[in-house]
C-alpha cells in the first residue's frame, strides 16, 4: 500500500497579540504531520485601538520575527507558504507599510483575512481535531488579542462571525488597574455581553453541542484549571474540562496582579498583561452559550456541562489550505 505524497508547507498567522509560524507536511488526503512550529509574541495591535494605526516600535518587531520565519521555512525546505494577517492589520490605516515589510522580509504577500475568513480557516482547523472525538455541531471560539471569531456548523461552517473583542482590545479600553478594580472589570464585562447579544443574531449558540476554544488565553486557562507547572502542549490539546473548572479559572487569573500571572509556570510572559482580559472573555463566552444551549433544549440535551480545547487553529487550517 503506498502513502498519500506530501507537500511541506509553511503557514503564518500574524494576530493582534503574536505571530506564529506552522511548517508542515501535507498528504493529499488532508492529513497534516507537523515539522517545526513556533510563536513570538510581538503585540503588532500595540494601540490601533487608540490610533488607528500601526506603531513603528510593533511593526519593527514583527518583521524581526518575519526574518527569522523566513530563515526557518528555507531550512525547512518548505515549497509553498501562506502569511495571514488577522484582527489589527483588518484595523489599521498604515497597512500598507506593514506588507511592504513583511514582502522583504519573507518574500510573500500578507493576506489581510477578513473576519468571515478568518472564521473559517479557524474551522476548518479546530475541528480538523477534534471531530473524531466529540460530536457536533461544534461553536469553535478563536480568541485572540484584538477580535474573537465564533464559528457553528458540523462539517462546514454554518454560521459565522467575528466581534471586536479579544485580550489586547480589552485590556487597552478598560483593565488599567493592577489587579483590575470592579468598575473596570464591569465596563468590560458589559461590552462584550454587548457584542454577544449581537452575535446571537447571526450564531445560533443554542445549537452548541461541543463548544471548542482555541488560541492562547483559551490555552492558558486550560492550562491553569489543569494545575500545570509548565506549558505541556500535550496535555492543553484536546482537554476536556468542567464548564464550572473553566469559569473558575477565568476569574483566578482576572483577579490576579501581572506578576502573580507571569510566576505560574505555564505562562507565557508576553502574555502575563493580558490574560486577564482573555479570561474574562473567555468566560463570557462560555456562560453565554451554556445559558443559551440550557434555554434551547436542542441538540445537547439542554446542558452544556464541558469545553474542549484545541491547539489546532487557524494555523492550521491555513497549512491545510496549501495542499
Amino acid at each position: 500500500m503506498t502513502s498519500s505524497p506530501t507537500t511541506r508547507v509553511a503557514a503564518i498567522d500574524c494576530g493582534t497579540n503574536s505571530i506564529r509560524l506552522l511548517v508542515a507536511d501535507v498528504a493529499a488526503d488532508g492529513t497534516l504531520t507537523e515539522v517545526d512550529r513556533r510563536l513570538q509574541i510581538v503585540r503588532l495591535g500595540q494601540g490601533v485601538d487608540r490610533t488607528g494605526e500601526l506603531a513603528p516600535e510593533a511593526l519593527e518587531r514583527t518583521f524581526a520575527a518575519s526574518r527569522e520565519y523566513a530563515r526557518v521555512i528555507a531550512e525547512a525546505g518548505a515549497t509553498r507558504v501562506r502569511f495571514v494577517a488577522t484582527s489589527a492589520t483588518r484595523d489599521a490605516r498604515n497597512r500598507a507599510a506593514f506588507a511592504e515589510g513583511v514582502r522583504d522580509a519573507v518574500g510573500v504577500d500578507p493576506e489581510v483575512a477578513s473576519g468571515d475568513e478568518e472564521a473559517e480557516l479557524s474551522f476548518r482547523g479546530a475541528t480538523a481535531g477534534v471531530a473524531s472525538r466529540h460530536a457536533g455541531p461544534y461553536l469553535v471560539v478563536d480568541l485572540g488579542g484584538g477580535s474573537t471569531e465564533l464559528v457553528l456548523g458540523t462539517s462546514t461552517p454554518k454560521a459565522a462571525l467575528s466581534l471586536d473583542v479579544g485580550s489586547v482590545r480589552m485590556t487597552e479600553r478598560y483593565l488599567h488597574s493592577d489587579p483590575p478594580v470592579p468598575d473596570e472589570v464591569e465596563a468590560a464585562r458589559a461590552d462584550v455581553r454587548a457584542a454577544l447579544d449581537g452575535a446571537a443574531r447571526t450564531v445560533p449558540f443554542g445549537e452548541t453541542v461541543t463548544l471548542v476554544g482555541l488560541a492562547g488565553s483559551v490555552t492558558s486557562v486550560t492550562a491553569h484549571a489543569l494545575r500545570l507547572p509548565s506549558y505541556q502542549r500535550e496535555r492543553v490539546h484536546g482537554a476536556v474540562l468542567p464548564t464550572d473548572d473553566v469559569l473558575a479559572a477565568c476569574d483566578d487569573l482576572l483577579h490576579r496582579t501581572r506578576e502573580e500571572r507571569r510566576a505560574l509556570g505555564f505562562m507565557h510572559p508576553g502574555r502575563a498583561d493580558v490574560i486577564g482580559a482573555g479570561a474574562l472573555v473567555w468566560a463570557e463566552v462560555v456562560t453565554r452559550v451554556r445559558d443559551d444551549v440550557a434555554r434551547s433544549q436542542g441538540a445537547a440535551g439542554g446542558a452544556l456541562t464541558q469545553v474542549v480545547t484545541s491547539e489546532s487553529d487557524i494555523l492550521d487550517g491555513i497549512a491545510l489550505s496549501l495542499a
